[in-house]
């Protein structure tokens, strides 16, 4: 079975959505729903990684309960860009790649959730089959999250 490297894959995927949407958190400091909605939507993909964790040793691997967060070094790094950005004259350009970036990413953590839950079915493990059904529909909120944004702030940005 291979269902640990489809684990570890998925892991590493939500480890980077969540790292993202900090990252976007604190880049866009000044737009407070950015701010606090990509923090929300980050501690979602931080708990699935903790639960990814805990089912993955039953299947052979090893895998870090806590997230990768951001150190302090980083964070007031970010912090200062947060507050350069606000300022940029194409702050809405950026906010647009962000948003991207993060649809893409939950994207691809989607797919990773489709296919293990279909090898869940398959194997009939139902500990990983309740474990799809509680956290997939965050990755699909994540994303029609990201992807409402960028229809909201699209026109404005590209036209103006």
């Amino acid at each position: 079975m291979k269902i640990g490297i489809v684990l570890r894959e998925l892991h590493r995927s939500e480890n980077d959505l969540a790292h993202e949407l900090l990252q976007v958190a604190d880049r866009h400091k000044v737009d407070h729903e950015i701010f606090h909605v990509a923090r929300d939507l980050a501690e979602w993909s931080q708990r699935h990684v903790r639960e990814i964790a805990e089912i993955a040793e039953a299947y052979g691997e090893q895998l870090d309960p806590e997230a990768e967060g951001e150190s302090g070094l980083v964070g007031r790094a970010l912090e200062r860009s947060s507050e350069l950005v606000g300022r940029a004259k194409a702050p809405g350009l950026l906010l647009l790649r962000d948003l991207r970036e993060i649809y893409m990413k939950a994207g691809g953590v989607s797919v990773d959730w489709e296919m293990l839950g279909q090898a869940a079915q398959g194997i009939k493990h139902r500990d990983l089959l309740q474990l799809t059904k509680r956290c997939h529909p965050d990755t699909l909120r994540q994303m029609r999250w990201a992807n409402g944004k960028l229809k909201e702030s699209s026109t404005q940005v590209l036209v103006s």
